[in-house]
């Protein structure tokens, strides 16, 4: 299954719709989008992750290096609407802890 993302600035924040599966293969991309975003408006980013059916350690990778980037520019990584599946990755690694979880049960 392939990757893309439907990204739109309502100008205060990114809405970034995320479809599909994040592994090796685009998992750059996903970086490189993120930050070409920050680029164009520093703006807080709020990731739906309702379309997203998978991700893999290098897709984590690019989104803990996306969160630090926006980090640096002062602001805020919002993941909400994410599967069991991907929450459970979450809460092994403890990206939980680190990134701004919506919607989300912690004690599942």
């Amino acid at each position: 299954m392939d990757f893309n993302m439907e990204k739109t600035f309502d100008g205060s924040r990114w809405r970034v719709e995320l479809h599909g599966e994040i592994d090796i293969y685009n998992s750059t991309d996903l970086k490189t989008q993120l930050s070409e975003m920050m680029d164009e408006h520093s703006a807080d980013v709020h990731l739906d992750c309702t379309g997203l059916e998978y991700i893999d350690s290098t897709g984590l990778g690019a989104l803990v290096g996306a969160l630090k980037n926006i980090k640096s520019k002062g602001q805020e990584m919002h993941l909400s609407n994410i599967k069991s599946n991907i929450l459970k990755l979450f809460k092994i690694t403890s990206l939980d802890k680190v990134f701004i979880l919506e919607g989300v049960d912690n004690n599942e």
